[in-house]
């Protein structure tokens, strides 16, 4: 087992400790799983299969949740208050 620390955000932002693949491993290649195009019955692209390797597991401990960041307001372009112009 390969522990590494990970921002989530799933259901809400946390640190959380995984389980990272190995590196060496000689079928997903540190991935930790292996894509497989596929297609329809014309022979076009349809989609991409993703199968987990044996090499790393979905295993995964929250470790501490952190803040949500406060939403800033969007700033205002500063206006000169001299201006007799109309402020649209």
């Amino acid at each position: 087992m390969r522990l590494r620390l990970q921002v989530i955000g799933c259901p809400r932002r946390a640190l959380a400790l995984l389980d990272a693949p190995r590196p060496d491993c000689p079928d997903c290649h540190g991935e930790g799983g292996v894509h497989h195009d596929y297609g329809d019955e014309t022979g076009e692209y349809a989609g991409t299969h993703w199968y987990p390797c044996d090499c790393s597991t979905p295993w995964c401990v929250v470790l501490l949740p952190l803040p949500r960041l406060p939403h800033m307001p969007r700033h205002r372009a500063h206006s000169d208050p001299w201006s007799d112009e109309p402020p649209f």
